[in-house]
């Protein structure tokens, strides 16, 4: 499978990222087993979770993702195969939450115990955390760095004034820069990114993983109507996207799926691919089909008119 280098000073990987959100949440524990295996195999090796997932679940408290691959781990000796990439920020129970040194410290901990590992590869800031200085913050990656626990770390959700003065920072203070910037970015959620964020990532070099690169699925064509989303896990995420433009972004993704013996998902991946500063779209599976969409789009090169399409269909929301 094809690589890229994740930033000018982070690790080469492939042009996929498997998403582990739905570990122990919509895939089972076998299942996600089978996967990982599958997933190896087809060099399709760069994972990313995080210790929240999927607290959401009811049930959960967090961690299910994270304990599922470690087990994974510990069953087939394969760590150092994988390119593991975690993140942490994000509420995990009372006063477990945000980006402060000592939080951080406790959280990578947690982590490394569930993953059964005593490194991760990338580790993320999952949110900013305005209430922490982020001299604070980077400082306390910076040790973890040092210390062997992280190879590189990275940013998810930050604006590009808030991930400019984390990169100014870390080069005043000789601390380590993050490498990844992980932001919503796909076919119908494409202004926040390409306005805010593109210019930063391109002027530092920060390699770019976006999630809801099928935006929860809807740029597969499974939710042609809101009956379809009554029954599914996040049929609620996409109900924005239920209407004439949605549509119409579905329709040219059939168009040129069609034209290309392909599918709608494996267009849309080809598609974020195809887009400046992109390194590696993050994408879940959680049946054969669905991974097979994520391997084989790898191998789709979308031509300028099919770009040009999808491009004129997307944008239609910002002319209406």
């Amino acid at each position: 499978m094809e690589k890229r280098k994740l930033g000018s000073a982070g690790p080469d990987v492939p042009v996929i990222c498997l998403g582990a959100n739905v570990y122990g949440w919509t895939l089972p524990e076998a299942e996600t087993f089978r996967q990982l295996d599958i997933a190896l195999d087809a060099g399709l090796n760069f994972v990313d979770t995080a210790d929240v997932y999927s607290r959401w679940a009811h049930g959960n408290i967090g961690g299910q993702s994270e304990t599922i691959i470690g087990k994974w781990f510990a069953k087939t000796g394969k760590r150092k195969d994988v390119i593991l990439a975690t993140k942490v920020g994000m509420e995990m129970g009372e006063g477990k939450k945000g980006l402060k040194p000592a939080y951080i410290r406790q959280a990578v901990e947690d982590s490394l115990q569930r993953l059964q590992t005593d490194y991760i590869d990338l580790y993320q800031a999952h949110k900013d955390d305005a209430e922490t200085p982020l001299e604070e913050t980077l400082a306390a990656f910076d040790e973890l760095i040092k210390q062997g626990k992280v190879r590189y770390i990275g940013a998810s959700n930050y604006s590009g004034a808030r991930l400019t003065e984390a990169l100014e920072i870390s080069s005043k203070h000789g601390f380590a820069k993050y490498v990844s910037l992980q932001p919503h970015y796909n076919l119908v959620e494409r202004e926040s990114y390409e306005s805010d964020l593109l210019p930063v990532v391109e002027k530092y070099q920060v390699g770019v993983i976006p999630y809801f690169s099928l935006a929860a699925g809807f740029l597969t064509g499974k939710y042609r109507s809101k009956q379809d989303t009554e029954q599914a896990a996040r049929g609620a995420m996409v109900q924005k996207y239920l209407n004439d433009w949605g549509f119409g972004v579905v329709a040219a993704l059939d168009e040129v799926a069609n034209a290309h013996g392909s599918t709608p998902a494996r267009v849309a991946l080809a598609w974020l691919l195809a887009q400046p500063g992109i390194t590696a779209p993050i994408a879940s599976a959680t049946s054969e089909k669905q991974f097979a969409d994520l391997v084989e789009a790898t191998k789709l090169k979308l031509d300028a008119p099919s770009i040009q399409k999808l491009n004129e269909a997307s944008m239609q929301k910002s002319l209406a």
